[in-house]
């Protein structure tokens, strides 16, 4: 009689197993390539969901679908050799703004994970795209305009995200590999208390594809990921005045972008805090390795970044303290330390040959240097750069630009404008370039250009509290090597720098 309790027992948990796992394909997707199968995924969704939760499987096979939601409990499980693709038919995604293909919202103890692949087909998607704009089916304001790649380029709007997830709670994103998006890759708002794991996302298909947008979220791990995309790898960003993106964990991950490797503050209206980021490898990124901006009047606090190895990338590290919203003060920018760095800046194009390039300046140039900038009576503060080596490729001529250092006060303050580190044009310092600062500590730091240079090596302009330890710049292009205007107090371990 025991015996046979135990098994009844054995083969109820069991059947509870079994009742938590829900295959797409028993509710009749079929993974032929063809089927469309939103509803047989959306069945298998909210069964689980009705269920208390569970995961609902996608098997190996190719796996078509439209839109589909998740819910609260619900785990979507991608299966060695599933692919999970995305509709190539824009009305699939909503007649007004497109809808992301999986999307959740006000949800809990939800996730994506397993060994399978999304794969957004955003050629395909494209073409269907162009092919409703030119019959007059689709409304677009902005594709019938140029951009700056020479292409018409349909508006956001019109451009379906693969994933976007608001106001979730306890949400994992793990292993899985997602391909060509026509807009941001990921998109998470105000959501809290989120993992994400060795994850692989490639997208060069078009403009904004962003490899994972964190906006307003707290508490938020990313670790063991790749990023190889057309705009910014891992992107912080915050939309509410009363947001943060805070306690945020970032750590183990490979980037390359056509605009810059991490970077938080593209729009920055609440904040910062509490962001903690170590052991990314930035390679072909044509923008910045490293870029920290405030300019909507957020606060951005307690930053710590630190072994950061950038390859062929256009700048190493780049923050900015600005103000682009007319109606609001500026924010403050201030306790950042980026320690062990290690960077290579080529004097060419670092993402020349990939599908979707950044936009050239339209101006001749000089390589640019690393920079922090703030603006007048807003000085960026509290900075520590430790353990920095960054090697120029400079092929700098006076030819193309040449500003005098008597004339650092036309260098245009530029508060308004979009943050980048090319947005003051050239600039009279090909190694580090600080503005509008107070608290700077310089410890370490060797600075090296292996080509041709006219320029002095760092300039340090309208700074409270300098200090200079251990700075090693290995040729003299010009002296002084450092610069100082309008600096109070400074401390350095080796005058003959400014002399």
């Amino acid at each position: 009689m025991r015996v046979l309790m135990l098994l009844l027992c054995l083969n109820y948990f069991q059947l509870s197993a079994q009742q938590k796992h829900f295959p797409i394909t028993t509710f009749g997707a079929k993974g032929d390539g063809r089927t469309n199968n939103t509803a047989a995924i959306q069945e298998a969704i909210d069964k689980a969901a009705a269920a208390g939760g569970g995961t609902v499987v996608i098997p190996a096979g190719k796996f078509v679908t439209g839109v589909i939601t998740l819910k609260t409990g619900v785990t979507l499980h991608l299966s060695p050799n599933a692919f999970l693709l995305a509709t190539t038919s824009r009305k699939d995604y909503g007649p007004g703004k497109a809808s992301a293909l999986i999307v959740a919202d006000n949800q809990q103890n939800i996730g994506i994970t397993g060994k399978g692949t999304i794969d957004g087909q955003g050629e395909l998607l494209l073409k269907d795209i162009f092919d409703m704009l030119k019959k007059g089916t689709l409304k677009d304001n902005e594709w019938q305009h140029y951009n700056e790649w020479g292409q018409m380029r349909p508006e956001e709007n019109n451009r379906p995200m693969l994933i976007a997830f608001s106001n979730c709670k306890n949400v994992t994103v793990k292993n899985v590999t997602i391909l060509n998006g026509l807009c941001w890759i990921q998109d998470y708002i105000s959501c809290a208390d989120m993992v994400f794991d060795s994850i692989k996302v490639i997208s060069n298909t078009f403009l904004n594809n962003d490899g994972i947008d964190l906006v307003d979220c707290k508490n938020v791990k990313l670790t063991n990921s790749s990023f190889d995309v057309a705009d910014d790898g891992i992107c912080l960003k915050s939309h509410d005045t009363a947001g943060l993106c805070e306690n945020i964990y970032i750590a183990n991950c490979k980037v390359r972008s056509s605009a810059s490797g991490f970077k938080m503050g593209t729009r920055s209206m609440g904040g910062f805090k509490n962001i903690t980021v170590k052991n990314i490898y930035v390679y072909n990124t044509f923008r910045s390795a490293i870029a920290i901006e405030t300019v909507d009047g957020g606060v951005i606090e307690n930053i710590d970044i630190s072994n950061i190895t950038a390859k062929n990338t256009g700048n190493a590290i780049f923050l900015r303290l600005g103000k682009r919203q007319a109606y609001r003060e500026p924010g403050s920018l201030s306790k950042v330390r980026i320690s062990n760095v290690k960077a290579e800046i080529p004097a060419t194009k670092p993402d020349a040959g990939y599908n979707m390039e950044g936009p050239r300046e339209l101006f001749e140039h000089n390589t640019f240097p690393a920079g922090i900038y703030g603006i007048p009576g807003h000085p960026i503060q509290d900075v520590t750069i430790e353990n920095i080596d960054i090697t120029y490729a400079e092929k700098s001529k006076m030819a193309v630009a040449n500003i005098n250092v008597d004339s650092l006060h036309r260098i245009p303050e530029a508060i308004s404008d979009y943050p980048e580190f090319s947005m003051f044009r050239e600039l009279p310092a090909w190694g580090f370039y600080v503005r509008h600062a107070s608290g700077i500590t310089f410890k370490n730091v060797k600075l090296s250009y292996t080509g041709q240079e006219f320029r002095t090596a760092c300039i340090f302009d309208d700074v409270n509290g300098l200090k200079l330890e251990k700075v090693k710049i290995n040729k003299a292009a010009s002296t002084p090597l450092v610069i100082l205007n309008n600096v109070k107090d400074p401390v350095l371990d080796d005058p003959t720098l400014t002399k």
